[in-house]
């Protein structure tokens, strides 16, 4: 098997980032030896700057140099401070940009600069970055097509859960009609402690904080814009739509009591956020589910419901978050663009 190599920039070190770095590492040797594809990182960035060489970095090194000083940019020898996204692309030689930068869900950037700038340099692009998705889906993917790369983002839907793939690809042939899902981790944990607990929003809110489950400002997540960007993705990718976050009609958890909660299960129900393209409506808002329906997942699990004309219903279930799953689906990505990509 003749091995081809495949040069990574990777923009955004946080979870998502490290997690990338950590596969990459891990599973270096396996991928050559199961695809023939050696992938190489040639740059990573973060807000101190970068880590630049076209030889290829040592992910090791990256990932303990980030730990010990917090900077990508005190990598020895090829850190570089102080400069952004767009330095970076514009220094680096790569086949494919990893973008995975904070979600901005109010203008997208600097993601959707990377991106296009990425497209117009005929690169590739892997991302778990919702937010530019969800506002300009159809101008993201146009230009992917136009400059004739591939445009991979299962990670910004559901974590390692098979979302997109799973839609256009296992169920190709399939007119889908309707999708249903839990596509929130830390709200489905909130709600499933105040079903099972009896507790009060605030008080498991603040449990989960604790935990590493809620973010200290958790409004993306409570108030449903997190899950709100995922169905737009869903729906403009799988279904054929064109929408955007504003068309979402949006209400969140934080008024969900637990006497609200109580009755739904006495009732042999359970309140959850469901996220939900359906009859040309995009909906996300908490709903009662049957406790023996598909979608009753515990815990911080996501699930995804199709509804289908040949397949009739498909269910997906994974966990939406967390650093190794998210980068597992970076992963599935960048194997893709590895078989596909051209040489």
């Amino acid at each position: 098997m003749s091995v081809k190599t495949m040069k990574l920039c990777i923009l955004g070190f946080g979870a998502v980032g490290t997690g990338v770095a950590k596969v990459v590492s891990m599973k270096h040797d396996e991928l050559i030896e199961k695809y023939g594809l050696d992938l190489v990182i040639t740059a990573i960035s973060d807000r101190s700057g970068a880590a630049i060489n076209n030889d290829g970095l040592d992910p090791e090194l990256a990932l303990e140099t980030k730990e010990k000083t917090g900077k990508i940019a005190e990598y020895p020898e090829f850190g570089v401070a102080g400069i952004d996204g767009i330095g970076v692309l514009n220094e680096v030689d790569y086949d494919c940009l990893v973008e995975v930068t904070p979600t901005n869900v109010d203008d997208g950037e600097p993601t959707q600069s990377h991106m296009l700038k990425a497209f117009e340099d005929k690169k590739h692009v892997v991302t778990s970055n919702k937010g530019p998705l969800a506002l300009n889906f159809k101008t993201l993917v146009k230009a992917a097509e136009d400059n004739n790369v591939i445009f991979r983002y299962e990670a910004s839907v559901g974590g390692a859960m098979p979302v997109i793939n799973t839609g256009s690809e296992s169920l190709a042939g399939n007119t889908i009609s309707s999708v249903q899902g839990i596509l929130n981790g830390t709200t489905n944990y909130i709600l499933s402690r105040m079903a099972n607990e009896g507790s009060e929003y605030e008080s498991t809110l603040k449990e989960a904080q604790e935990l590493g489950i809620a973010e200290t400002n958790p409004y993306q997540d409570v108030e449903g814009l997190d899950a709100a960007c995922k169905i737009v993705i869903i729906a403009n990718s799988l279904m054929g739509w064109d929408v955007t976050l504003a068309d979402v009609d949006r209400t969140g958890i934080s008024n969900v009591s637990s006497s609200e909660v109580k009755a739904a299960v006495d009732d042999g129900y359970i309140i959850k956020l469901i996220a939900e393209a359906a009859d040309g409506k995009l909906t996300v808002a908490p709903m009662m589910v049957k406790q023996s329906s598909p979608l009753a997942v515990n815990g911080t699990l996501n699930v995804t419901t199709f509804k289908t004309d040949l397949a009739d219903e498909v269910t997906v279930i994974g966990f939406g978050a967390g650093s190794i799953e998210t980068a597992s689906a970076i992963l599935g990505d960048l194997v893709y663009v590895g078989k596909h990509g051209g040489e």
